[in-house]
């Protein structure tokens, strides 16, 4: 054979050929390759597989915790302490630079593993004719121009053009959206039609669901659908969370600060006659001062611990930021088909002679007699090949129906067992099986009513005049118009299934919406979030689902944004409520479109047709049961239940998860600023108030088990009240800086006044008063960080670990005082009226702290 071009490359896309032209443009026959040439190809095209994006290793995981530049600020301030003869100072920064680097590199590590066990294993195997002979290969070494034999429960091994097919339906919702199985056929179709309408194809990836054919390899590996969607994920930036950005923008503006900072004291202070060794020292407290050394590994382990809950709440985050990032999306364009639906078809209501009933039969009882319900249902269980366990989603559904309505399927099939039957087809449109004199049927409503010639009533068979045959049409289109899949069931009492049936009545199915759905949109859409359905389903069902859930009724199909531009669809897709027939195309538009009028948005999905937009959303939510590797390994967040209520959940999470690293930013950050501003201004006067040593270890008690403790805080009850938070918008806001000078100034006016009591009028800072303006700053920073919690409604006794860490904190600094450990630190012993000095000073700032704290609020 000679050789043969890449299919999908220069062949173009083969639906709308005919099979013999196909085959000729692959140099292919319907009997298979040689085994010769079949070699040549794949040396030519490369093996069958989809080139997957490098893993990160440990290493890879740890060495990204340092990328951060108030890292970088931490690490300067230790080369400034070693600099300055402080090696002690240096060893706790970067102990805790690399405790915190630590801590993240064990969380995004076992968000990795976790991800691992949940990773779909490949189709080892495909079937192919070879020299005229069917014969098993490994997938990986399938090439264009193989001809592929497939049953139910294959998975496609590669995009294929359909030769032959008996009942050959395809499960392709992991690459269409589709939620039903697709009969495929030979029969050419249209150049221009969409993925999910293209009957003449296979797709790798997809699953068979019933029947068998026969199919010719147009494409393998990144050749394929599959791949081209591949190659895109691999083009596609990670993106940064909204909290990721500021903090680093903060580690950058206190680097500029501190080194802005240290290099005008000290030259200031030698003008000022200061020693040049005590000007170094003063600079370099000064910049140990200004920076949050707890702050990283304080965000670290809040976003931790909300991995944790959210995981007992079924998701899965697979890198930290996430957590919080969700708490900023103001828009999720969520999947249908198993997210916001059961993900499995549920006969809803039935018909029988012109009365529609429960399909549990619970209103059926006065309604309608029961034998013409059951004798529908009797004859949809067992014209039927499959158990509530396996088979296609309409026939499990069927089952399921009677099996709910009290009948004993299993049974029912041994009382009746079949002499013959005839399977379904697409052509036919119908099933039957027959049992001895009578025939049961199940199939298309307007074929079995075209070969019926009565109707079950509830006086028996009666003759289907054309009155009674424009009810049953009638009833279809009511089934039909609430988006219903709709059944018909028949039975010939002579056995013979081709015509004088009695149509018996209606089965009207749908992948119904989960029960707690509906009230998570509606707890979403108060916290100000839009909800909008992206899907491959048609425009009739996606309609029907978001109207039950009152997500909106307006809807654009994919058809339509193929013909738009970029501008005109940014115009539309806010006022969008439904997006039908999508493309993996249309999808990343969509998103875009979105993100481009400033939303965050957060896209959910699990099929390979998810994935760019996964990977392109602020936040992507693969499904953990449904979702395909490539959606998981796409996704930030994992959801183990395939529920839209956990994203609620999570956003919920994800918010409270904010309010509590806002809570310690301010805290650690009013801090600082009063302490350089207490450091400068005493500096003026010649004064060395706070070393570096004495300022590490406030930062350590402040910013370590008080802060961390802040991480565990309760939800305050009204993070879904309001809208989510502008991701534009600092985290230090106006609130926040308010909240810092406010306090900031009190504490300095106040250290001040107390630094000035102790000194009595002394020329040189006197251990004395440095250990009362050391211990003073320890306790009021524990004062004003209960004023924060306030100020953020959070109730005072609501976190023991809070208290337990405070306590431990001030356990600590006794241990300063009254143990050798003073000696490191330059302090001395205080009496019971030097406690008396601080208590009043801790009486004194309480009420501007609240003062503060109440005109924050409103900002």
């Amino acid at each position: 054979m000679s050789s043969v071009s890449r299919p999908g490359v220069e062949q173009g896309s083969p639906h709308h050929r005919s099979t013999d032209r196909v085959l000729d443009d692959l140099d292919s026959r319907r009997d298979g390759l040689s085994t010769a040439e079949a070699t040549r190809r794949l040396e030519v095209h490369g093996e069958n597989d989809i080139v997957r994006g490098e893993r990160r290793s440990p290493l890879d995981i740890f060495v990204a915790q340092f990328d951060s530049a108030l890292i970088w600020v931490l690490l300067g301030a230790a080369a400034l302490s070693i600099w300055a003869g402080h090696a002690v100072d240096a060893v706790l920064i970067v102990t805790i630079v690399v405790a915190n680097g630590a801590f993240g590199f064990l969380q995004d590590y076992r968000a990795e593993q976790s991800l691992e066990s949940l990773r779909e294993l490949a189709e080892p195997t495909a079937t192919v004719l070879r020299d005229g002979e069917r014969i098993d290969v490994d997938a990986t070494a399938v090439v264009p121009g193989d001809v592929l034999v497939l049953e139910s429960g294959d998975v496609v091994p590669a995009d294929a053009r359909v030769l032959e097919a008996t009942d050959l339906d395809v499960d392709e919702a992991a690459l269409t959206g589709e939620s039903l199985p697709v009969s495929k056929r030979p029969a050419p179709v249209s150049a221009d039609a969409p993925l999910a309408e293209r009957s003449s194809m296979v797709y790798n990836g997809t699953n068979v669901a019933r029947g068998k054919g026969v199919a010719v390899v147009t494409g393998t590996g990144m050749d394929t659908e599959v791949g081209s969607i591949a190659r895109e994920l691999a083009a596609t930036e990670e993106m940064e969370t909204p909290l990721q950005r500021e903090l680093d923008d903060l580690g950058r503006v206190l680097g500029i600060g501190v080194l802005a900072l240290a290099a005008l004291v000290a030259p200031f202070l030698v003008l000022r006659g200061t020693p040049a060794v005590q000007a170094g020292l003063t600079a370099v407290s000064l910049a140990v001062a200004a920076v949050p050394e707890g702050l990283p590994a304080v965000v670290t382990l809040t976003l931790a611990l909300g991995v944790r809950r959210m995981a007992d709440e079924n998701a899965l985050v697979r890198s930290l930021p996430s957590v919080e990032a969700l708490g900023a999306v103001d828009v999720i364009c969520t999947d249908k088909t198993g997210t916001l639906t059961e993900g499995e078809m549920t006969v809803t209501r039935l018909w029988v002679d012109d009365v529609a009933v429960d399909a549990e039969g619970k209103d059926a009882a006065e309604a309608v007699d029961d034998d013409r319900v059951e004798r529908l249902l009797r004859i949809g269980a067992v014209c039927n090949d499959a158990t509530a366990d396996s088979g296609s989603p309409t026939e499990r559904a069927l089952v399921e129906a009677a099996e709910r309505r009290g009948l004993d399927v299993p049974r029912l099939r041994e009382e009746r067992p079949r002499t013959d039957e005839v399977p379904f087809s697409s052509e036919r449109k119908w099933m039957a099986t027959i049992h001895d004199e009578e025939a049961y049927l199940k199939g298309a409503p307007e074929v079995l009513l075209s070969k019926a010639d009565r109707i079950l009533t509830a006086d028996g068979p009666a003759p289907l005049t054309d009155e009674r045959r424009e009810r049953v049409e009638g009833a279809v289109g009511e089934l039909a118009d609430d988006a219903l899949r709709v059944l018909a069931t028949a039975y010939a009492d002579d056995g013979d299934p081709n015509d004088d049936l009695v149509f018996v009545g209606l089965a009207g199915m749908i992948d119904p919406p989960r029960e707690e759905v509906a009230e998570a949109i509606e707890t979403t859409r108060q916290a100000g979030i839009d909800v909008k359905m992206v899907t491959g389903d048609n425009i009739r069902t996606a309609r029907a689902i978001a109207e039950s859930l009152d997500i909106g009724t307006r809807v654009l199909e994919g058809a339509e944004i193929e013909s738009m531009d970029g501008a005109t669809l940014r115009d539309r897709v806010e006022s969008v409520d439904v997006f039908a027939r999508t493309s993996p195309e249309h999808k990343v538009r969509i998103l875009r479109a979105l993100q481009d009028r400033g939303h965050d948005v957060a896209m959910t999905g699990d099929g390979v047709n998810d994935a760019p937009a996964l990977k392109n959303a602020d936040v992507g939510v693969a499904m953990g049961v449904r979702g395909t590797d490539v959606a998981k390994q796409s996704s930030d967040v994992v959801l183990l239940d395939d529920d839209y209520a956990t994203i609620e959940r999570a956003i919920e999470r994800g918010r409270a998860i904010f309010d509590n690293v806002w809570k310690f930013v301010a805290y650690l950050l009013s801090a600082n600023v009063a302490e350089v501003a207490l450091v400068f201004l005493a500096s003026l006067y010649g004064y060395l108030v706070l070393p570096a040593v004495q300022l590490l270890w406030i930062n350590l008690l402040t910013d370590g088990l008080p802060a961390l403790a802040l991480g565990t805080d309760p939800k305050s009850g009204d993070v879904m009240d309001h809208p989510p938070r502008d991701p534009d918008r600092a985290i230090v806001d106006r609130p926040m800086l308010g909240l810092i000078a406010g306090t900031g100034a009190v504490t300095t006016g106040v250290m001040l006044g107390l630094l000035f009591l102790t000194l009595d009028g002394a020329a040189a800072v006197t251990p004395y008063a440095m250990t009362m303006v050391f211990t003073g700053f320890v306790f009021l920073e524990f004062e004003k960080l209960y004023v924060i919690r306030w100020l953020r409604e959070t109730p005072t006794l609501s976190n023991p670990w809070l208290a337990a860490s405070v306590a431990a904190s001030v356990a600590l600094q006794l241990a300063v005082l009254y143990t050798p450990l003073r000696r490191y630190f330059g302090t001395v012993p205080l009496g019971l009226a030097d406690w008396g000095i601080l208590a009043a000073v801790l009486a004194i700032c309480l009420p501007p702290y609240f003062a503060v704290a109440t005109v924050v609020r409103r900002l």
